[in-house]
């Protein structure tokens, strides 16, 4: 056979692959959010990963701000799972932030997460909680070349004055 189609096959069958255990690690996350939401609120806060990690914590919370459970799941991956994080119960979300000694041991990537999700945790609270859509990669482009032109625009300027 030709190497182009072991080659072929190669990508077909990884991208296969990747496709089951990322149903995989989906499912988890359904089944770890689902025990968590049993016994109070979720607050859940990520840091994407593009290059290094991408971390996702859960905390349970109850009504008043106390954390009940906490989980994290690390990873490159899509094999990373959920771990517990047991010295965080009993912790109030409301101090959950980059300053608090606990948090202050952890990771950067975790640290972020936890701060998002106490962020989050407290704008719900607030009531003026949004999903904040991220842009498409034509949006994204569209608005690089809008500043490109700008930019060369105002060299134009400059070099005619």
């Amino acid at each position: 056979m030709s190497f182009i189609y072991i080659f072929g096959a190669f990508v077909v069958g990884a991208y296969i692959l990747q496709v089951l255990f990322g149903m995989k690690q989906i499912k988890h996350f359904n089944q770890t959010y689902q025990e968590l939401r049993r016994k109070g609120k979720v607050a859940i806060g990520r840091r994407a990963g593009k290059v290094k990690a991408g971390t996702i914590i859960l905390f349970a919370v109850d009504e008043h701000g106390k954390i009940l459970d906490a989980r994290k799941m690390q990873g490159v991956t899509v094999l990373a799972k959920f771990h517990p994080l047991p010295a965080y119960i009993g912790e109030d979300i409301h101090y959950m932030d980059k300053y608090h000694p606990m948090v202050r041991k952890e990771n950067k990537l975790i640290q972020q997460a936890m701060e998002n999700a106490r962020e989050i945790y407290l704008r719900v609270e607030l009531g003026n909680y949004q999903e904040e859509q991220p842009l498409s990669p034509f949006a994204g482009a569209k608005i690089q070349i809008q500043l490109w032109k700008h930019q060369m625009q105002a060299k134009m300027k400059r070099s005619v004055e």
